[in-house]
């Protein structure tokens, strides 16, 4: 139709070898007309070519915040199944430094064409973001975004500004003055999260520049320590009697929740992250006025599309890709849409 040979439309169409503008132009024009699609499942399966991407996530429970990230994987996967994509997914501590290290040499090992990697614990993560940097190795991050890498993307909320964002829904139910808990949950080898740290000093942030007066206690509870926490929440309430606000920066909001729900403390504030099942029934009780939000399944969605995106398609990937910081209420709750 355009008057050229196959092999000056093979070479336009897969943008290889040298062509005149005239060719290109003719091409162009027959390629509008009978608006042309490449079957990119026949391209991939003729190419014979096979992906492996690695998926460096904590491991979970049921129910619980990773699960739902690792539903949005699962949904990406069964997207691209026919693309020649094997997604590998490999498992750490969220409250072990230690259980991340330990992957790495592994994962040197083996080759892979590209990663999702949860950046839980920022320096082990730079060390293995290194590694694939030297290998040409494209990765996305999940979590939190870590801007001393090269990575292909990134996908979650702006935790800076998430923390700022709870810190106002808290100071807008409070006096100035009053005293604030900070609920941390204590992690072996890096104390806090990636993404903790950087909502509390967003949180901080707000309070110091809205004249905040009163004192603020950080909180520390054992993750793998349950039994301890009950002893350590009385501890702190018995000296501290006058704290009737507070917030978690992670999803762990139900296990502070079911402190006073055993003790019967109907009088206390507090805000938390994510909208797992146990967290959504203390939003309806009262026990927890807000609950922010970040959709975790389209976090984990997205980040596998854009590897294909890379790889396959070849296209280009927007670098930061920020969700929205959504803000529920037991009013509101039933009608949120967190999936895909």
């Amino acid at each position: 139709m355009a008057g050229v040979s196959t092999g000056t439309v093979d070479r336009i169409l897969h943008n290889r070898g040298k062509v005149s503008e005239e060719a290109h132009k003719k091409v162009a024009a027959v390629l509008k007309k009978i608006d042309y699609h490449p079957n990119l499942i026949a391209r991939s399966l003729a190419l014979k070519k096979k992906y492996k991407l690695a998926v460096i996530i904590p491991h979970f429970a049921d129910g619980q915040y990773w699960q739902i990230v690792s539903n949005g994987i699962d949904k990406a996967e069964q997207e691209v199944a026919n693309y020649n994509i094997e997604i590998e997914r490999i498992y750490f501590d969220q409250y072990d430094r230690n259980s991340f290290d330990a992957l790495v040499p592994a994962l040197r090992e083996n080759e892979y064409h590209g990663a999702l990697v949860a950046t839980l614990f920022q320096d082990s993560a730079l060390a293995l973001t290194r590694h694939f940097d030297t290998l040409k190795i494209p990765y996305v991050l999940i979590d939190a975004y870590i801007d001393r890498t090269r990575c292909l993307a990134y996908y979650g909320t702006n935790s800076y500004d998430s923390g700022y964002i709870g810190a106002k829904l808290l100071s807008d139910q409070m006096h100035p003055h009053d005293d604030i808990a900070i609920f941390r949950f204590i992690r072996k080898g890096d104390v806090f999260s990636t993404q903790v740290l950087k909502r509390e000093e967003g949180f901080r942030a707000y309070l110091e520049e809205h004249g905040h007066r009163g004192n603020i206690f950080p909180v520390h509870i054992h993750a793998d320590k349950p039994e301890n926490n009950i002893k350590l929440l009385d501890s702190f309430f018995m000296q501290h009697e006058t704290v009737k606000n507070g917030i978690i920066f992670n999803s762990k909001v139900h296990v502070v929740c079911d402190y006073f729900h055993e003790r019967q403390k109907g009088d206390f504030k507090l805000i938390g992250y994510d909208i797992v099942r146990e967290n959504v029934k203390y939003l309806h009780t009262g026990v927890v006025t807000h609950l922010i939000a970040q959709r975790p399944e389209v976090q984990g969605f997205n980040s596998i599309r854009a590897l294909f995106r890379h790889l396959v398609l070849k296209e280009k990937v927007e670098r930061i890709n920020y969700m929205p910081i959504d803000i529920l209420i037991k009013e509101n709750i039933r009608y949120y849409n967190n999936y895909i």
